[in-house]
């Protein structure tokens, strides 16, 4: 591991074991723990340079200083358990990276704890799904100005080209991810209801078609059309998934942070509702969002 930049991470999921994999393709060294056993021996037979550990303990005692630690685990308790549990174990000079869908008022509330040991400590949104933790995502990081250049290297390494932004203060990461996941809400929305237009016309479409005609120099064209032509090759007509369409969470905060300064965004705001709304009834339109989803993410859909 001599001569590499390494840092540790904490979750191995469908996001942070592309993360790790990718890191070893770009250079880096990375020590990696999480509790699911099998997830820690899939890592550690990957590469020499990726070691998988058995405990954070285990996994701190294999960092060089200053430590640098990612967390990649579901936003909420666990993950402010775990940087509670590193604003213990590490020590000045260390580097804790959220790197989850954490609220940003998260990540707020636990940089003074962080701050008066002298760590530091940063936000970043991620973005590009499975694949692009795999093969190059996109970034939001939030933090300290002195420090980032300890850890951009690690960015320009899983990033795809212009991937990444350092974008000021600790919560501006995870703020900007928000926002982000909100306009995605809007635009999964509009496509979904497209369809649902077309599922009711006297018409006989092929969506498996129509999504890649769509995507090939149409206005419309990009990454979720693509995920469309996939999902609709899979099942035509979507029948054997439910149109229920889980959220994060990021929608509703995107929303309340708007009410809160009263600025108007009701494309987002009434995707958030339908959503919701799925929750009750089965639609195409919930449908279409629950597969776009999991293509791009690897979210639960409910099957029938």
């Amino acid at each position: 591991m001599e001569n590499k930049l390494t840092f540790g991470l904490i979750g191995l999921g469908k996001m942070g074991l592309n993360l790790a994999k990718n890191a070893i393709d770009n250079g880096l060294s990375v020590v990696a723990f999480d509790v699911n056993a099998e997830a820690v021996k899939e890592a550690d037979a990957y590469s020499s340079d990726l070691t998988g550990v058995a405990s954070l303990d285990e996994l701190l005692s294999n960092l060089p200083s200053p430590k640098i630690v990612w967390v990649m685990l579901p936003a909420g308790k666990i993950t402010n358990a775990t940087i509670a549990t590193l604003s213990e174990k590490l020590a000045a000079g260390d580097i804790v990276i959220d790197g989850g869908n954490s609220n940003y008022k998260d990540n707020l509330a636990q940089e003074p704890v962080l701050a008066a040991k002298g760590i530091a400590y940063f936000d970043a949104g991620t973005s590009g799904g499975m694949e692009g933790a795999r093969n190059g995502g996109n970034f939001m990081v939030g933090g300290p100005k002195e420090t980032w250049p300890t850890i951009e290297p690690i960015f320009k390494a899983l990033a795809q080209a212009d991937g990444y932004l350092y974008t000021g203060r600790l919560g501006s990461g995870h703020y900007l991810k928000m926002i982000h996941n909100g306009i995605e809400y809007g635009m999964m929305q509009a496509i979904a209801e497209g369809f649902e237009v077309l599922n009711a016309s006297d018409f006989e479409y092929d969506f498996e078609a129509v999504a890649k005609l769509w995507n090939h120099g149409s206005v419309i064209r990009g990454w979720l059309m693509e995920l469309a032509e996939e999902q609709f090759a899979k099942d035509p007509k979507l029948a054997k998934i439910e149109g229920r369409m889980h959220a994060s969470g990021e929608g509703k905060w995107t929303v309340e942070e708007a009410l809160d300064l009263d600025v108007p965004t009701p494309v987002i705001a009434l995707s958030l509702l339908m959503r919701q709304r799925s929750m009750q009834d089965d639609t195409m339109t919930g449908k279409v969002v629950a597969a776009l989803r999991n293509g791009f993410g690897g979210h639960a859909v409910d099957t029938k």
